[in-house]
């Protein structure tokens, strides 16, 4: 085993003295201090001259110069395996419920078996003895919560093994051996259910597909106009306060994704704590179990080591690949890779690299760029298909998307939402920007009818600019009556109340109903002159739109208030033409 010796401190980055044998990047290693407890710690640079710099993700608080380093020879890894949904882990896959139970605060140097090796799992196993296996064959499945966990060979193992043990259906705990594999040469390997895999090793995709079909998230705004794909890449800017945490939080619920992962990846610790207080209690609309049964929180906020943020996301990535080889549809909300950003600055400054713009690191877009390309859709070998979507919060300061963090991120990502603080002052939710957003995936609308809300959208900006400049009565009647469409659609269509049952999450059949509703209303000519009574008539229809918006199909009334507002509409129905 190959050992050291710590010969300088500064902060989260450990220089190091190698005394005996060799290192590699990535490795894992023990910083042994002097009340015994062993910090954990990745190897980052390997310099000339046998010292080696740690980055550590623990407190290094009392850490000293001649403290004793033991490296593992290993890279820092996720424990894969049944047990994983429903917990709440550190960046390092620690429980952290466990870990409560131990001490009220977070101690340094605790470690926590990251799947729980008590709980027997009922196996049945899909090989037979004599069968040929290679990494990544499906050798049984177990039940967990709401889906059949399929338990595999680890990805790591290579070329053909012949099954010659393996296990009758059963109760097994996860350190339970339940397969025997032999290689051609005769080396016999005993298999788990449960296995390791380096966190920023990507797994191998069996046969990759372009992601193409939307993924509806109950957000109207999203759905029709800027769509995400399963197995598509999202990037959510916004200045403080334009509500980035509320529509992921949405998006975790009520997003028809089958599994959810939430990296909190050095957000702050407030926001992270309503998420762990309030998902258990959380009622599932899709199952109508607890959101729990199909969701896993990576917890590092901003008040912990900054060095377990670059952890955590590799963690939650790595565990969104291997349920999408479950074929699975994995969601992962990485709220905020801003966060994680800064701590990679922090750990170039401290190395005293070159920086690149505001100081981040020069490679800080390959590392975005390879996080999101992680995400994808993948054709299974038993002809399911599986999808990781990854959605990254960017927060960059005083709402500037110039900076270098958010850059990077829309030339990796494939939806731009844009949260705009006019919108979000005008308490307006969700506060993406209609103009400045975009999206390169299907929407659950047909392409035209995208235009055709978008070209409305454009056209009620440009009024509304004419407006403030020359006032109401520097416009046409005609112009003022295209503006008040554009505003009705921003009211009815585009803003939803998420504190409603019915009108916070929209299904597509919903969705459908309410643009071909829209669309009547904006078609629909209008007679009447004057900027007062053009106003008041929109007025009506606007609150008998949003009376409708509150009921569901099946209530009495429904179809009734949908007459009232259809006879409102068509009250003015000579006009101008194009109008």
């Amino acid at each position: 085993m190959t050992k050291g010796k710590v010969v300088s401190v500064n902060e989260s980055l450990v220089g190091v003295e190698i005394i005996n044998g060799a290192v590699i990047n990535g490795e894992v290693a023990y910083i042994i201090i002097e009340d015994g407890k062993r910090l954990k710690s990745e190897v980052i640079d390997v310099k000339q001259g046998g010292v080696v710099y740690l980055q550590v993700f623990e407190d290094t608080g009392w850490m000293k110069v001649g403290d004793s380093v033991v490296f593992t020879g290993l890279p820092l890894a996720a424990k894969l395996g049944p047990g994983i949904l429903g917990s709440v882990t550190d960046g390092l896959q620690n429980p952290l419920y466990e870990l409560a139970k131990k001490e009220w605060f977070l101690e340094r140097g605790i470690e926590v078996s990251p799947l729980d090796n008590t709980i027997k799992w009922h196996f049945t196993p899909t090989v037979r003895k004599g069968d040929t296996v290679t990494g990544g064959a499906v050798l049984g499945h177990v039940p967990e919560k709401l889906f059949q966990h399929h338990i595999f060979a680890p990805f790591s193992i290579q070329g053909s093994h012949t099954v010659i043990d393996i296990v009758s259906v059963g109760d097994y705990t996860i350190d339970q051996t339940i397969v025997t594999i032999e290689d051609s040469t005769g080396n016999a390997q005993e298999l788990q259910m449960a296995f390791d895999w380096p966190v920023k090793k990507p797994m191998p995709f069996y046969e990759r597909s372009v992601p193409e079909n939307p993924m509806p998230t109950g957000i109207r705004i999203l759905d029709a106009l800027f769509p995400i794909a399963f197995g598509g890449t999202a990037c959510n800017p916004g200045p403080f306060g334009a509500g980035k945490t509320v529509l992921q939080h949405s998006l975790a619920r009520h997003s028809q994704a089958d599994v959810v992962i939430i990296a909190a990846c050095g957000e702050r610790a407030g926001e992270a704590v309503e998420v762990f207080k309030s998902f258990p209690e959380l009622i599932d609309p899709r199952t109508g179990k607890s959101l729990m049964d199909r969701t896993f929180i990576v917890g590092n906020t901003s008040s912990m080591p900054v060095a377990a943020r670059e952890a955590s996301v590799y963690l939650a990535t790595t565990v969104g690949e291997y349920y999408r080889k479950q074929g699975l549809n994995v969601l992962i909300l990485a709220d905020s890779t801003s966060r994680w950003a800064q701590a990679l600055r922090e750990t170039s400054g401290r190395k005293e690299e070159i920086p690149g713009p505001e100081a981040f690191p020069m490679y800080i877009s390959t590392l975005i760029s390879a996080f999101y390309d992680r995400a994808g859709v993948e054709l299974l070998s038993d002809g399911k298909t599986g999808s990781l979507s990854i959605i990254g919060t960017v927060s960059p300061a005083g709402g500037n998307f110039d900076e270098p963090v958010t850059q990077a991120t829309l030339l990796s990502t494939g939806v731009f939402w844009g949260l705009s603080r006019v919108l979000s002052d005008a308490r307006k939710y969700p506060a993406i920007d209609r103009i400045d957003s975009t999206s390169k995936y299907p929407s659950l609308l047909q392409k035209e009818e995208v235009a055709y809300l978008l070209e409305l959208l454009r056209d009620g900006k440009s009024i509304s600019s004419n407006i403030l400049l020359m006032g109401e009565k520097g416009i046409t009647d005609e112009s003022y009556i295209r503006y008040q469409k554009s505003e009705l659609l921003d009211a009815v269509f585009l803003q939803q109340n998420s504190f409603d049952e019915v009108d916070g999450v929209t299904d597509p059949d919903r969705l459908r109903l309410m643009f071909d509703m829209v669309k009547e209303v904006i078609d629909t000519p209008v007679s009447i002159k004057g900027k007062e009574e053009i106003r008041s008539h929109f007025n009506f229809i606007r609150q008998a739109f949003l009376d409708w918006n509150y009921m569901k199909p099946n209530e009495d009334g429904f179809e009734k208030q949908k007459t009232k507002l259809v006879n409102l509409v068509k009250q003015h129905e000579h006009a101008p033409k194009n109008v």
